[in-house]
């Protein structure tokens, strides 16, 4: 009998014994098995797609084994469920029973889903999925109702943001074993926060992937992304390559309960065959979600704005359910810190552009990208605005910036608290990054653990890619640019939890506890949305009797003419949430609002036509 194992690749255990399976055209294939005494194995029934199997009676959960293809080698499973040793070591048989109490869990809808991005080695000072389940009661206390992992497919090192992942099935060693991670969802559904899981199914990282050696065709022959060769969605044995990765999708579904999935860069995933392979990814775990019960989202991201990704298939689409969409980011990070090289060049940060950007749910819908030289989107039109997720930070804004600053390293924080307003009153779905709620101080900076010659080429790569930035043009300048494999990169990453009960981190922490109680306080009344500007301010009200209008100054200045019978509920400066009140004025005879400098004022209204 399985114990819920299921598919074409990979160790899975079967009655008395393990079967072991592998996709592969060497001639001579051989399974290395620790400890056994028929060891190695040379005889393997092949299937029809190219697929290699052997039944091993005796073996069992915590095996050790490797191939060797051809007599190189030994090599670890391209579908290892563990790899207890790294990515270069044997791989272990995995049962994946667990004692289950989620049964009845079910996520939150789009519409009411706050997201939460967290690394696992720098979410903690333990970094492990055993210590990030002492984290989650905080988390939902705050009003986040899913988290989103960071890739956690094994990659080489002793940390890497994820990126470079090649051990798709396996969770990372560093961050704990298979029952670590799954004790880890397990309690995030008791605490009635949903598990996204980050994947990447564009490209392989540079180290340990041996995919390639089992077959030819796991990569494509074609296709090349910024960080290597692509997947082979559409080439010579593109139906088993795409399986694999469907495979991989299914496999965190079944084994590990994971709610939904965010695909990295999938505007690097090139497929030109007749059904795309998001739509069939997408299908695939829409199918299995509905075998067992449950919801489970895809999402992607994706820098094109493509409302094809959102359309169901049979209108042409890929039926994601949401999408990243950094146009409101760039916009809202252009207008407070005044960022203007690379793709901000084409944001100019007004008060129009971003109240356009919330309302259209993107701003690029096919005007003329002046740094892509071409058109760039499409209208959203009838999408609901819930399928667009939006930022204000995540680990590429931060991490991808010279130093790791965050946003509010750079701004005021006052100004930070208008911007985080209109993230969380807007109708799209929030995303933030783990610390920005308090307005952590420490950075989150790119680090590898890579060997050798690739380690030395990482950290060259990064002092090259930065100087051709004008404020490093200088050496010494490049100089103070963080190594990504030193240790202290690193370290210097994970959050400082013990800030939370100082200020002023406590006082924005509350400020963000009571911006998304209000978010779901109009969102379980199913309110009307409407964003306008006025002047430098933006408005953002939830339709109502009384409505909810969120007056937000990214200046500072007087809003006049406010309609309806409005009542102040709360600011920005109010007490709980800055050490340093400065009240707007509130004239309200002539409802008139003067801000003494950029924030947020919360009131309650009847009919508003600002």
């Amino acid at each position: 009998m399985s114990l819920g194992n299921y598919g074409r690749f990979g160790a899975v255990l079967r009655d008395g014994g393990v079967l072991f399976r592998v996709w592969t055209e060497a001639e001579n294939l051989e399974l290395l098995l620790e400890g056994h005494p028929s060891s190695p194995f040379r005889e393997f029934t092949k299937r029809q797609d190219s697929i290699r199997e052997v039944f091993v009676a005796g073996a069992a959960a915590g095996a050790r084994y490797a191939f060797r293809l051809n007599g190189d080698g030994p090599f670890p499973d391209p579908a290892s469920r563990f790899q207890p040793d790294g990515v270069h070591g044997f791989s272990e048989v995995v049962d994946p029973s667990f004692d289950w109490t989620d049964a009845h869990f079910q996520p939150a809808s789009l519409r009411d889903t706050v997201l939460y991005e967290l690394h696992c080695g720098t979410f903690t000072p333990e970094g492990t999925f055993r210590a990030a389940e002492e984290k989650l009661s905080k988390l939902r206390q705050l009003g986040v109702t899913a988290i989103e992992l960071m890739p956690v497919g094994d990659f080489p090192g002793r940390w890497n943001w994820g990126y470079d992942g090649v051990a798709i099935y396996s969770p990372a060693r560093c961050y704990g074993r298979p029952e670590d991670l799954r004790a880890l969802v397990n309690a995030a559904h008791r605490e009635d926060l949903a598990v996204y899981l980050d994947v990447v199914y564009n490209h392989f990282g540079p180290d340990g992937a041996y995919q390639s050696l089992f077959h030819p065709h796991f990569l494509s022959a074609e296709t090349m992304t910024p960080w290597g060769r692509g997947m082979n969605f559409d080439g010579p044995g593109s139906e088993t390559s795409r399986q694999f990765f469907i495979e991989n999708a299914l496999h965190w579904i079944s084994e590990y309960h994971v709610d939904g999935f965010r695909l990295d860069a999938t505007h690097a995933i090139a497929d030109r065959g007749a059904r795309h392979f998001l739509a069939e990814l997408t299908s695939a775990v829409r199918t299995k979600a509905v075998q067992l019960g449950r919801e489970v989202r895809v999402i992607a991201e994706d820098s094109r704005n493509l409302v094809t990704l959102l359309q169901p298939e049979s209108e042409g689409g890929y039926g994601l359910d949401a999408v990243w969409a950094d146009d409101f980011h760039h916009q809202v990070r252009r207008a407070v810190a005044g960022d203007r090289a690379g793709y901000y060049a084409d944001y100019e940060g007004s008060v129009s552009h971003i109240a356009k950007t919330i309302n259209d749910g993107w701003f690029y819908e096919g005007q003329l990208s002046r740094v892509h030289g071409r058109p760039r989107g499409t209208p959203a039109t009838g999408i609901d605005r819930s399928r667009f997720v939006t930022c204000i930070q995540n680990h590429d804004q931060i991490g991808n910036r010279a130093m790791g600053e965050r946003l509010n390293h750079q701004i005021p924080l006052e100004t930070y608290r208008a911007v985080t307003a209109l993230l969380l009153l807007s109708p799209e779905t929030p995303l933030l990054f783990m610390g920005q709620e308090w307005a952590s101080s420490s950075p989150f900076q790119y680090f590898t653990d890579h060997g050798g010659e690739l380690g030395q080429l990482v950290t060259k790569g990064r002092l090259t890619e930065f100087g051709q930035f004008p404020e490093f043009s200088d050496p010494g300048q490049r100089a103070g640019i963080p190594d990504p494999q030193a240790e202290s990169t690193f370290l210097r990453s994970k959050l400082e939890w013990e800030e939370l009960a100082r200020t002023p981190h406590l006082h924005v922490w509350n400020w963000y506890r009571r911006l998304l109680s209000l978010r779901k306080e109009v969102m379980a009344a199913d309110r009307a949305f409407a964003v306008g500007y006025f002047d430098d301010f933006l408005l953002l009200e939830w339709r109502g009797e009384p409505g909810i209008l969120a007056v937000v100054s990214l200046k500072g200045g007087a809003v006049t003419n406010l309609k309806g019978n409005p009542e102040i509920v709360f600011t920005s400066e109010d007490p709980d949430f800055t050490v340093d009140s400065v009240l707007p004025v509130w004239d309200a005879a002539g409802k008139r609002l003067q801000f003494q400098r950029p924030g947020c004022v919360v009131l309650r209204v009847g009919r508003t036509s600002p």
